[in-house]
């Protein structure tokens, strides 16, 4: 037999002011995470442009 749906019960006071916290240091860690693979990102495009000192390689380094 299907059951009823029932209502939640009402959110307490504290209960909300946990979840906006948590909700709130997770999108400061998230904007966090963004910027620094932002500047990782800046720092590794920034070594390639340079041309290589040298002859350049015949082959392709080793995968191991």
């Amino acid at each position: 037999m299907a059951k009823t749906p029932k209502s939640s019960p009402p959110k307490s006071a504290k209960a909300k002011a946990n979840r906006a916290k948590r909700r709130h240091l997770l999108s400061l860690q998230r904007s966090t995470v963004r910027k620094e693979k932002a500047e990782r990102a800046e720092r590794h495009a920034e070594i390639r442009q340079e041309p290589r000192a040298g002859r350049p390689r015949a082959r392709r380094a080793s995968r191991r």
